[in-house]
């Protein structure tokens, strides 16, 4: 048996490090670590409550929109606002905009990369992979073409953030009642511009049709019927490659997926539902909040006196650096004491799609059906952007003030790109008095609990195959692709 230790990985938001025991060419064990504490949970409490709209979404700069709207939620709870229809628009217009532009990074820039490696330099489709997705900073002319384009895109992509939030990352227009920046009647046509000019990106030349047509897959059947006329399109090659390295056999998950909801309607409801996938059952089940615990067992963090997980409201950030058996500062969290996975196969499995339904029944959730459902997701989100637009009435309120008790509790759920993410609050003397903290890469790369069941991702490295080239290295191409396919940001996973 051998023993590697992988990272810092690139292209990874943070710090990450991945300990695998090898036997006979496959990982038979991982333990995955994120070095880096950060200490916001801690660094919160004392403040006026209002300070956790600046300060947590300064956790990251990738979802900094996603942590705004997670403690403007908490806070809203804690007070008991209600948003207004236009203030609920903006806010997931503002969500949309930073999930998308992060799913169209982690296919371009983060994922389709490693496919451009000398490993695969014999494969038919490697000159095809090298011309679109080669790494942009010393490639050869002619390489990246198609990187280049996304890049470009999602800069005036992004360009929306400026009139919807002010600025991106860390805008401050969210609020507990909505938003601040009311969108006005000329404006909202720049942004339906600035959409349908994404669209257009979209359309050409990640998937060479429209994505309604992309959203409509409802079998494997159907997608290939649809792959045989869109041949040309950046999806096509994906699926070139991921039948071709076996990509839909690769990192299975847990099995169990969450979602907390993503975008809320004026009706009450979500956008994508809220719940949890049971692939065992292949059923939906509804999601208990209250169910939701840490485990402290294998983290730099002291147990608490019950020693025993602890729900959010409960929870403690007290590191402790030198504890016995503790190899990440990553709690492990847990949904009635099971190991969960998040993202938008999550999303679109608890939803419903049909797709991707069908993709996790035949093949799980692995390295293909995770970066299948992101695309899937870019289709089926635009178009909504562009009703939520449609739906702005630019004379009515965008939010709503109702001052912060001096003592209350609250709870701010959200979605962020990578998956579900939580905020936990209570106010004490009209201060902070506690504040945790659960960000989707804490719950995919979590370490093992008190009862030794491994994270999401350790789970999903056992059986990678490793050859001799590559362990001599310390490196694995397929390792890699497991680790981009759950796209960590391990800045958020400490915070």
């Amino acid at each position: 048996m051998t023993r590697l230790i992988l990272g810092p990985f690139n292209r990874v938001e943070g710090d990450l490090e991945i300990q695998l025991e090898v036997a006979d060419g496959r990982v038979i064990e991982a333990h995955v670590n994120a070095p880096m504490y950060r200490g916001f949970e801690v660094m919160l409490i004392g403040r006026s409550p209002v300070d956790a709209l600046t300060i947590a979404p300064r956790i990251c700069g990738m979802c900094s929109v996603s942590q705004s709207v997670a403690a403007a939620r908490a806070l809203a709870d804690a007070s008991g606002v209600l948003v207004p229809p236009n203030g609920l628009h903006a806010t997931n217009l503002m969500a949309a905009c930073e999930n998308l532009a992060d799913h169209l990074t982690h296919f371009y820039l983060f994922f389709m990369p490693d496919f451009t490696r000398a490993v695969y330099a014999g494969r038919a489709w490697f000159g095809q992979a090298q011309r679109r997705f080669a790494a942009v900073a010393g490639s050869a002319p002619g390489s990246g073409l198609h990187n280049r384009a996304a890049l470009a895109a999602r800069s005036r992509w992004l360009q929306l953030m400026g009139t919807l939030g002010g600025k991106w990352p860390h805008t401050g227009a969210l609020l507990p009642g909505g938003t601040s920046r009311a969108i006005e009647s000329t404006e909202r046509m720049h942004l339906l511009a600035r959409v349908r000019e994404m669209r257009a990106f979209l359309e050409q030349t990640l998937f060479g049709t429209a994505l309604e047509e992309v959203a409509a897959l409802d079998s494997l059947a159907a997608l290939q019927r649809w792959r045989a006329h869109a041949a040309g399109s950046d999806l096509a090659l994906f699926l070139d490659i991921a039948d071709d390295a076996g990509l839909s056999g690769l990192g299975p998950g847990p099995g169990r997926y969450l979602s907390f909801g993503a975008y809320a309607q004026p009706d009450g409801a979500h956008a994508l539902l809220r719940g949890v996938w049971d692939a065992g059952l292949q059923q939906r089940l509804p999601l208990d909040p209250t169910q939701i615990s840490e485990d402290l067992r294998h983290a730099w963090f002291a147990d608490g006196a019950s020693g025993q997980p602890l729900h959010p409201l409960a929870g403690l950030t007290q590191p402790e650096p030198d504890k016995p058996g503790a190899y990440s500062w990553n709690k492990a969290p847990r949904l009635a004491g099971q190991v969960i996975e998040t993202g938008a196969i999550a999303r679109q499995l608890v939803d419903g799609q049909a797709l991707i339904r069908a993709a996790a029944a035949l093949h799980g959730g692995t390295v293909y059906t995770r970066v299948l459902a992101r695309l899937v997701e870019l289709a089926r989100i635009l178009p909504m952007m562009e009703q939520w637009l449609l739906a702005l009435q630019p004379n009515e309120p965008f939010h709503q003030v109702r001052a912060l008790p001096e003592q209350a509790q609250g709870i701010g759920l959200t979605e962020a790109a990578r998956g579900a993410l939580g905020h936990w609050l209570r106010i004490e003397n009209g201060r902070i008095s506690h504040y945790q903290i659960v960000a989707p890469t804490s719950w995919n790369f979590s370490p093992r609990d008190a009862a030794g069941n491994p994270g999401a991702l350790e789970a999903a490295l056992v059986g990678a195959p490793i050859d001799s080239a590559a362990g001599s290295r310390g490196q694995s191409v397929a390792v890699q692709h497991i680790v981009r396919s759950f796209d960590p940001c391990m800045v958020c996973t400490v915070h």
